[in-house]
């Protein structure tokens, strides 16, 4: 079974044990940095680049 490919606010929170505002405020900032809009997804692999948090380690997040 594969996993997703893209991340969400609350997988921000859960990765970070933050709360899901700052997950939101967190996607923000990588749409911001990636030159997305709001209605593009971020992938792992951008959320990797952005906080530096190698790929397999956030893939144990992800449902």
């Amino acid at each position: 079974m594969k996993k997703r490919c893209v991340v969400y606010a609350k997988d921000i929170a859960r990765i970070t044990g933050k709360s899901a505002r700052y997950g939101q405020k967190a996607l923000k900032k990588i749409r911001d940095f990636f030159n997305k809009t709001k209605d593009e997804f971020i992938t792992v692999e951008d959320f990797s680049k952005f906080s530096s948090i190698p790929i397999p380690r956030i893939m144990e997040y992800l449902d």
